[in-house]
């Protein structure tokens, strides 16, 4: 069987979101860096000497109202996702208009290659959780977990979330979840066992925690009986308690799996109607609602040397549990750049998101990362 598109399905796809963008009646306006734009840039951590890229990162809520914002900083002079990092943070005291200047290192680089990609997570106990992962080498990348009591001052020695097997496992930022049942999901992507041969397609499953992380226990792999490549998972629990897993994929879109029993088990994936490149998306339920907030690289093309391309960065809205995506918006749509890797973190009226803001041009490709804040009214609104 092969989950297969042809120029049908493509110009279905294309004409859909179209459809969509119509019906949004979407304009240069929703493009940040044009006149009347309510999106606000509120941080822009660019690189530099010693400090080649930035990227991955999470947010949390503490206590006292202030917002933490972990990510991964590079250090010496490659941007390759296997160079060297350490986990750093800044801090806003207003809502995250404005941020700290200098960074805190909260985990020095204890890899033989790095540390990166944060997941922050306010478990029902009160604590908070941090995950990475820890890359040794392209068949030892780990998640680990660490957890404070104290709102992020000091953190616990580091736990291994996979203790079943080794192997390179691919944990994408701001993606953990607790569901209500206080079981904690960790959405992993492998690609090599201990010893064995790197693969860029991924083999999709869970982690998950009944103890607050003590113990971790494996699902049942995502089923792939096609040709695709299957990569960089994450995870949303709906009103009715089912598991929505989302991923990124190279069938056109972002693909989709559930699970019905707490994310031990998952369904056949399928196409959503999010067009999109071989490149992550983030999607999260908007609070005290059921409707589901989307941002991804909403390509739409047949041209395949700009089909990979990871540009325009959108924002949707789905009703249904992500069925059909509706006000489509275009928060980035430079040409010359790509925009991945988004943190999510709402506040009151509005959505804070960071994302990696690289270039096509340049040698690297990566550097900053850019913060916006985002008005939840703004989305909604009809030009």
């Amino acid at each position: 069987m092969k989950l297969q598109i042809d120029k049908l399905m493509i110009w279905y796809l294309l004409l859909f979101s179209a459809a969509m963008l119509l019906s949004a009646c979407v304009d240069s306006k929703a493009v940040i860096g044009t006149e009347d734009v309510s999106p606000e840039v509120v941080l822009k951590l660019n690189a530099g000497p010693n400090n080649p890229r930035n990227s991955e990162g999470d947010f949390i809520k503490l206590s006292d109202g202030r917002i933490l914002f972990i990510y991964t900083h590079y250090y010496g002079h490659s941007t390759s996702d296997h160079a060297t990092a350490y986990l750093a943070s800044r801090l806003s005291s207003d809502g995250g208009s404005t941020w700290s200047q200098e960074d805190q290192i909260v985990v020095e680089n204890e890899g033989q290659q790095n540390v990166m990609s944060v997941s922050l997570l306010r478990l029902q106990s009160g604590d908070i959780a941090l995950f990475y992962m820890r890359k040794n080498s392209l068949d030892d990348c780990i998640t680990m977990m660490r957890v404070s009591r104290d709102e992020a001052l000091t953190w616990s020695e580091p736990i291994s979330c996979i203790m079943d097997q080794g192997g390179y496992y691919v944990l994408n930022n701001d993606r953990v979840i607790q569901t209500k049942s206080g079981r904690i999901l960790v959405p992993v992507s492998r690609h090599s066992t201990t010893g064995g041969e790197w693969s860029r397609g991924g083999i999709l499953s869970c982690y998950f925690s009944d103890d607050n992380g003590k113990t971790w226990l494996h699902s049942d792999e995502v089923p792939n009986h096609t040709d695709y490549m299957f990569q960089e998972p994450g995870l949303i629990e709906q009103e009715d308690q089912s598991i929505l897993m989302f991923f990124r994929s190279d069938a056109g879109t972002q693909c989709f799996t559930t699970s019905k029993d707490g994310g031990k088990t998952w369904s056949i994936p399928s196409r959503s109607q999010l067009v999109s490149p071989r490149s992550p998306a983030t999607i999260e339920r908007i609070p005290h609602s059921n409707d589901l907030l989307a941002v991804w690289n909403n390509n739409l093309t047949l041209n395949p040397e700009e089909a990979s391309l990871r540009t325009p960065l959108s924002i949707a809205i789905s009703d249904d549990k992500g069925i059909s995506w509706k006000k489509i918006k275009s928060l980035e749509n430079d040409p010359d750049r790509r925009y991945c890797y988004t943190a999510m973190h709402f506040i009151e009226d509005a959505v804070l998101l960071a994302y990696a803001d690289g270039s096509y041009l340049a040698e690297t490709h990566w550097g900053p990362i850019k913060m916006i804040k985002v008005p939840l009214s703004w989305i909604n609104q009809l030009y």
